[in-house]
């Protein structure tokens, strides 16, 4: 049988990769537009749809964006950054656990959307880590309620990096632990 990474109708998940170099390139507003709605085809709770996005291209704010990100300073370097946040008053009961959950869902079909298009991502985590939600509400003036989860760089690749999986056959149980 062969991998499931040689395989081109799974190459959108598997040769999606974190990129962290970018040529400069912009990206078009149509491949912005067609991320997003990548993103809200996710599933959410009572399809409430608790995410929210803050496109940020300023060069300025992108930079400003990076220095709360202490493993993301290649922000700075993307062309587009895209900033997940979670309207808690928008999530299942009002519930942080699906905000964070719906959000999370809307951010990976964001990644692997990005990569059929030709672009690269890096998933940059903000939550749970409260110094880091609190440098980017600032940065964005985000409202009470909103909170950011991650931002994504993305632009176009500067770097390759071959398909992969990281499966381990005793990550999983069967029936019981």
């Amino acid at each position: 049988m062969s991998k499931p990474e040689d395989n081109p109708a799974l190459d959108c998940i598997f040769g999606r990769r974190s990129i962290r170099k970018y040529t400069g390139q912009p990206v078009e507003d149509e491949k912005i537009e067609i991320l997003l709605k990548a993103a809200m085809a996710a599933p959410s709770a009572v399809a409430k749809d608790p995410w929210r996005f803050v496109l940020v291209r300023d060069r300025e704010n992108l930079r400003n964006l990076s220095r709360g990100l202490p493993n993301g300073r290649f922000l700075s370097d993307a062309a587009l950054g895209i900033v997940v946040c979670g309207d808690r008053n928008a999530a299942h009961g009002g519930l942080e656990g699906y905000m964070v959950q719906d959000c999370t869902a809307a951010l990976e079909n964001m990644l692997i959307a990005a990569h059929q298009l030709g672009l690269g991502t890096c998933w940059l985590g903000i939550y749970p880590r409260e110094e880091r939600q609190k440098h980017i509400a600032d940065v964005l003036k985000l409202p009470k309620g909103v909170e950011a989860l991650a931002a994504v760089a993305v632009g176009y690749p500067g770097e390759e990096r071959s398909p992969r999986t990281r499966y381990k056959e005793s990550f999983v149980h069967y029936e019981t632990w």
